[in-house]
């Protein structure tokens, strides 16, 4: 096979024509390509969502002999592929490899039209979640000149060859199975094992019977972060003398458990795994990213140590997957079956857990395939949700019987649920601390899990809290600042990390990422609770809590960097380190030493004039400012966007509630509950402009006990800053103040 890379020069038209030849040209670009890079970024939930094509002609160059298709990595979210105006392939699912022969249909020159659609619908996933669906041909095309006879590429995007090590004592069994397809009947598949440069094993088997097995002696297995070691397959079919096709993929040979009570094992021993979740978008680029920005995310993953990535929430990049491979993640993988059951979906789940399936079985960084998340926002009964889940389950365990399935449940999910029986194991998105309750809940949660089902492996699949620039010596939950956010990690690290029985922990999110809905913590269109800037220029203070844990290269990093105008007398400074003892100097006076097993020390610093703070841990070293100044720096104050409402403009009469008192006090009194019971109705009918009405309200959330149990914690004030998220149509400063007029009638217990 000869493959070309195919990403120069495309024409761009942001309409839809179909397979039109006498369309007018459009914007020249190259791939990888999105039209959301602004517009999916800047929030208002108005990015666009629609039709657009992408043009460019192809000379027929291949032998007499040869097929030629064309292979895309990502096309987001479907995909309609004409060839001079005739249609010969369509695709829905935004995130994995698929390809097209189009050899009947060239001549000497031809016109090639991908027409691309990310607009709603009621079958493809994603339709409703928390990040922006940029579309476009955002990774790689490619065109493959292959023989008739050949490796399959119509299996569902897969590389052809399937290989399944497992471990016997010291050695291990390699049980290798090609797919093939134009065969005659004389051709052979050789198979061949090799160990850098040194051939470990081969077989050589008839192409009618393409299955083997190997056997490799004294085995080096794949383990984790500390000897990711590769093997490599090569596979070459032919006939006679004559080599047709071949293809090379790499493989680990590891084995892995899950257990109730001790958590995750790679190789027999224990092996806790604590990572992170992954967005992949970045500024203007969205989604479609270059080598060099993969790498540096995974440089940066693994400089905070951690041994584990969720790859969220649909199938990342190929080349992404090999970095896991080589780095040692521990990787979860997942469809975007995400938040709302579509009874129109089902058919798009299979064939996307499918292409999942299949195009990344070899990847030995992967121990669980995830069958959805958070599916249960409108509740966890529905029949056909049911169904759907055990159909994914029954489906994973035949396509790859060596891996696990997994779900990620929504927070208000009960744990008693039938749901959270079909998977093998479970991991919770859980908020508390963030989105109502108080850190504290996280630990609780888990221990009454684990008392009510100590044979089920649970995990923590999301947990975390935003932060922007804004900053304050006395943080609070929703406060959105720095030191908010390194509170609650700080509290969350020393719950989860001191449970084994947790069998994974995956920080929500490693990067700041793009959701267009949300308006929230002074910059609209953002998630921000990433451990590391959108742009990935700045590492918060969270990110250091965690490589205090995690990482064995020795550091010391002083918080609060970006805070250095502070009020107070006495300053209260946070330093970590994954050293036994740090010593904090104020212009070069120490304040003497500190030993922390949590790795988290703290120093109540005298803030006087100007101050020099040094922190020393070791041979390590890191320094940082402060200075003294008698009113507080407006510009660490988080600002509102949209329409402003100053906080003078509230009226907060003694006795009376107002948008500023929590949700959940409002709900413990009679007149309250009424008011937000009636609220959350009328809210629901609020639906975007052009959306389409959906069971439970316009983006499927439902006003249900488990929802207002969750959202108890917000302040009135920012859930309606929040309704972008859920798809409604935000509301205007006067609309606001209404509302809080009328809690000021409601008296407080």
């Amino acid at each position: 096979m000869k493959k070309m890379n195919w990403n120069e020069g495309w024409q761009f038209s942001k309409a839809a024509v179909g397979g039109a030849k006498d369309a007018a040209p459009g914007e020249q670009v190259d791939l990888p390509h999105t039209w959301n890079g602004t517009d999916g970024q800047d929030g208002g939930n108005d990015y666009y969502r629609g039709a657009c094509c992408y043009r460019k002609t192809l000379q027929k160059h291949n032998k007499e002999d040869e097929e030629v298709y064309l292979e895309f990595e990502g096309v987001n979210s479907s995909a309609d592929l004409y060839v001079n105006g005739r249609l010969l392939a369509h695709h829905d699912g935004g995130y994995s490899t698929w390809r097209c022969n189009i050899t009947e249909a060239l001549g000497e020159e031809n016109e090639i039209c991908v027409q691309v659609d990310n607009a709603p619908n009621d079958h493809v996933y994603p339709q409703m979640a928390d990040f922006t669906f940029y579309g476009g041909i955002y990774r790689n095309v490619s065109l493959l000149y292959v023989n008739r006879t050949r490796f399959d590429l119509d299996y569902f995007g897969g590389p052809g060859v399937a290989v399944t090590p497992t471990v016997e004592g010291k050695d291990a069994r390699i049980a290798v199975e090609a797919f093939v397809s134009g065969t005659t009947g004389g051709e052979s598949l050789l198979f061949t094992v090799w160990d850098g440069e040194e051939k470990v094993a081969e077989v050589q088997t008839p192409a009618s019977a393409p299955a083997a097995g190997l056997r490799i002696e004294n085995v080096h297995l794949w383990n984790g972060r500390q000897d990711p070691h590769l093997y490599t397959l090569k596979a070459v079919l032919t006939h006679g003398e004559r080599q047709l096709d071949e293809r090379e993929v790499r493989f680990g040979c590891r084995s892995f458990a899950i257990d109730p009570e001790k958590g995750f094992i790679l190789n027999g021993e224990s092996y806790p795994l604590r990572g992170v979740s992954r967005h992949q978008d970045r500024p203007k680029k969205g989604n479609a990213l270059s080598r060099a920005d993969h790498v540096e995310d995974m440089d940066l993953i693994c400089e905070m140590g951690a041994n584990t990535i969720r790859l969220a929430h649909y199938q990342h990049d190929q080349y992404f997957y090999d970095l896991c491979d080589e780095r040692g993640m521990v990787v979860w993988a997942e469809i975007p079956y995400i938040s709302q059951h579509m009874e129109n979906g089902r058919e798009n789940t299979i064939s996307q857990m499918t292409e999942l399936v299949i195009q990344n079985y070899n990847h030995p960084s992967i121990v669980v395939w995830g069958l959805s998340n958070e599916i249960t926002m409108n509740g966890a009964a529905n029949p056909d949700l049911l169904e759907n889940h055990r159909i994914l389950n029954e489906l994973c365990h035949e396509l790859d019987n060596t891996r696990l399935t997994t779900v990620a449940v929504v927070s208000m999910c009960g744990i008693d649920e039938e749901y959270l029986t079909i998977p093998d194991v479970i991991s919770y998105n859980h908020y508390f601390g963030w989105y109502g309750g108080d850190t504290s809940m996280n630990g609780e949660f888990f221990d009454n899990f684990h008392a009510r089902y100590p044979h089920r492996a649970v995990g923590m699949s999301e947990y975390g809290c935003e932060a922007l620039n804004w900053h304050t010596s006395n943080p609070e939950q929703g406060d959105y600042t720095e030191e908010y956010q390194a509170y609650y990690h700080e509290e969350l690290i020393k719950q989860l990390f001191t449970r084994p029985f947790i069998w994974a922990t995956h920080v929500w999110n490693m990067f700041d990422f793009a959701a267009d809905a949300r308006a929230e913590g002074g910059e609209d269109g953002m998630n921000h609770k990433g451990l590391v800037t959108f742009d990935r220029k700045y590492k918060k203070d969270s990110f250091y809590a965690y490589k205090a844990w995690l990482s064995h290269e020795p550091f010391v990093h002083i918080c609060g960097k970006r805070y250095v105008d502070r009020v107070e007398e006495v300053t209260k400074v946070t330093v970590y380190s994954n050293q036994p003892r740090v010593e904090l100097l104020v212009n070069g006076e120490s304040l003497g030493k500190k030993e922390s097993p949590e790795h988290f020390f703290y120093f109540d610093v005298p803030n006087r004039g100007e101050s020099v703070l040094t922190a020393l841990a070791g041979e390590c070293r890191d320094e940082s400012h402060i200075r003294k100044v008698d009113t507080f720096n407006e510009a660490y104050r988080m600002k509102e966007t949209g329409d402003v409402i100053n906080w003078f403009d509230i009226s907060t009469p003694e006795g009376y509630f107002s948008i500023n008192d929590k949700m959940g006090d409002i709900m413990a009194t009679a007149r309250g509950k009424l008011f937000l019971l009636e609220l959350g109705g009328i809210l629901m009918k609020k639906k975007k402009s052009g959306g389409k009405e959906q069971e439970g309200g316009p983006a499927g959330f439902s006003m249900n006990e488990g929802m207002i149990k969750m959202m108890s914690g917000f302040s009135v004030k920012r859930m309606l800053n929040m309704l972008g998220t859920a798809g409604l149509e935000p509301l205007t400063a006067d609309e606001i103040l209404d509302i809080n007029r009328k809690l000021n009638k409601i008296k407080k217990k």
